[in-house]
């Protein structure tokens, strides 16, 4: 499976325009099973939802359906919601089929407020798409190994994330600490350029489960990068380093 990153800039809480400009990008891109978009990429990362989070049946995910169908592959990325009287950052996970899976965040960033809004979710989500078992998890799950702890049930981490300049180089490390520790591959998409509270510069990349990068984008830059999910490779990894057999029990 061929997984693409989108490390993008984001118009702060304009959809209409983010989702233009991503979909070009998409299109210059053609041909991966699976393309990842950062935190909240429709709107910019949002503590104070009102006036910014899309219905539940939005126009962002209606285009994710739309695209999706279009190109043949899955499209993955979260969205401030609201779904009743709560706001959710979700992250979808969308079929060409016009299957829906999503991912409500476990954990609120507390620091910026988030948790003031917004409720957390409590359900852990893995999708299965061409082979590949993925569990979806939000920019601050990044910090909370136990939650993002491998049971055997997953083979692959995407973590979309809004996370700022001055803590990128803890980013870059739990990103191949989750891969090496849960012996899987990791994608992880962060956004770059600024919006009204923070700075960031980007780090997006794809680990192997050696915590080997195998792509990459550049910093404070807008790009893509790809990388093949090896299935055989990661079983046989498995198989010869049965780490996972002797996990904690949790």
């Amino acid at each position: 499976m061929i997984v693409t990153i989108l490390q993008r800039d984001i118009k702060w809480a304009d959809p209409k325009t983010n989702v233009e400009r991503i979909a070009q990008a998409i299109d210059r891109n053609l041909g991966a099973d699976l393309y990842v978009l950062p935190e909240m990429f429709s709107t910019g990362f949002c503590t104070s939802p009102e006036g910014i989070a899309e219905g539940i049946d939005n126009n962002t995910l209606q285009w994710m359906l739309r695209k999706s169908a279009q190109i043949d592959a899955a499209i993955a990325g979260s969205v401030a919601v609201t779904d009743g009287e709560h706001y959710f950052n979700r992250f979808y996970f969308v079929k060409p089929t016009g299957e829906i899976v999503w991912y409500d965040k476990k954990h609120l960033f507390t620091y910026g407020g988030e948790h003031q809004r917004f409720t957390a979710g409590s359900e852990r989500v893995v999708v299965e798409w061409r082979g590949v078992r993925i569990l979806l998890e939000v920019c601050y799950d990044l910090r909370f190994p136990i939650w993002s702890r491998n049971r055997g049930d997953y083979d692959m981490i995407l973590y979309v994330a809004s996370w700022p300049t001055p803590r990128v180089a803890a980013w870059s490390a739990l990103l191949v600490a989750r891969a090496i520790e849960n012996q899987c591959y990791v994608a992880g998409v962060n956004r770059v350029g600024d919006d009204p509270a923070c700075n960031y510069c980007g780090g997006s990349a794809i680990i192997d489960p050696y915590g080997k990068t195998i792509a990459s984008c550049a910093d404070n830059t807008e790009c893509e990068a790809s990388a093949e999910i090896n299935m055989e490779e990661l079983e046989a990894f498995r198989r010869k380093f049965p780490v996972l057999n002797d996990a904690d029990i949790i």
